[in-house]
């Protein structure tokens, strides 16, 4: 098992390094003066001289890449060129609105996904089975920043069921502020009791925790009901119904176990990729997050900024893969001798 977790890490700090190379070198290709985007197109030639020495931009480019290694092992990732503070500081702004829309969004897919595939492999090829392959089916097809504009019009436009945009509304911070205790606001509302911020908050996450949760939700519930049917055709499965032990408890029980590590992989896969998608959900619903501070960053061509939340989503991916990893060893010993 040591072994196994060696490689594992061995191989993701090898592709982090990869990276690290790659972002650096295109982030110096494109043709965009950073100076110009720091100080304005209007800046004299003497001001420009003067940033792109102070941000290191008139040395070679090794050495440039040797203090940017540097900087990001540190934890001095630089300055956003768009809000001249520290991208770090960005980061620790805006990650936990992320992080609960992005736990959210993964809660509601598991559970759900996993639920209408193993539904769904009770009968195959019957109506039900046939309306949940749809429903999984469009939450993989459909666009995100679409489905969230449908949910839009329909239950703030339509039903007036809930709020539109943003993480809390604006009365929240005058009439029940929410005492900081961990940095996640939603958590943090939960346990200190601000019952009235916890219940605007959750009314404000449904919407873009739903959006997100679609795509993932449809993939874990496709390779959910492959993995059933397969495991439910083993002879086990056979001796178990020839013993007469109930289907619910044959289903939940014996078959889901053993047809869960494809499903951990897709999970895995599926939440990585959640934590780039979420960059057009918050843009949708204006969400307070890291999406914003990215789209504003790639608008601006803030080289930092950009470098960083490449850096994060990789990061993402690789925690997320060893995450699951971990739960298919645990699960299927025979993972470990791969």
């Amino acid at each position: 098992m040591l072994r196994f977790l060696a490689s594992r890490l061995g191989t993701a700090v090898l592709v982090l390094f990869v990276l690290t190379l790659v972002v650096f070198v295109l982030a110096r290709v494109i043709p965009t003066d950073p100076a110009v985007v720091y100080a304005g197109p209007k800046a004299p030639p003497e001001e420009l001289a003067r940033i792109r020495e102070q941000l290191g931009f008139d040395q070679p480019l090794i050495v440039q890449y040797l203090g940017y290694l540097g900087g990001l092992i540190t934890g001095d990732w630089g300055n956003s060129l768009a809000t001249k503070r520290p991208v770090l500081d960005e980061f620790a702004t805006r990650l936990p609105a992320t992080l609960e829309l992005l736990f959210a969004a993964i809660l509601i897919a598991i559970i759900v996904g996993i639920g209408l595939g193993v539904v769904a492999a009770k009968k195959p090829g019957k109506a039900l089975d046939g309306a949940i392959r749809f429903l999984a089916i469009g939450g993989v097809s459909m666009p995100a920043f679409w489905l969230g504009l449908l949910l839009q019009v329909l239950f703030v436009g339509q039903l007036k069921l809930l709020p539109a945009t943003g993480q809390f509304s604006t009365e929240v911070d005058y009439v029940s502020p929410i005492s900081r205790v961990t940095g996640f606001p939603l958590f943090d509302s939960f346990i200190t009791g601000n019952w009235v911020a916890y219940s605007d908050g959750l009314a404000h996450l449904i919407l873009p925790a739903i959006t997100l949760a679609a795509y993932p939700m449809g993939l874990i519930a496709r390779m959910t009901r492959a993995s059933m049917l397969e495991v439910l055709g083993q002879d086990y499965i056979f001796t178990a119904n020839a013993y007469g032990l109930r289907g619910g408890v044959i289903r939940w029980k014996l078959a889901l176990k053993n047809a869960l590590p494809p499903t951990m992989t897709i999970i895995g896969l599926a939440s990585a990729y959640a934590l780039t998608g979420t960059f057009f959900i918050e843009v949708v619903f204006n969400w307070p997050g890291i999406g914003q501070f990215a789209a504003n960053a790639m608008i601006a061509v803030d080289y930092p900024a950009i470098m960083a939340i490449t850096l994060l989503g990789a990061a993402g991916y690789l925690i997320a893969n060893f995450v699951v990893d971990l739960a298919q060893a645990r699960l299927d010993p025979r993972v470990r001798l791969s």
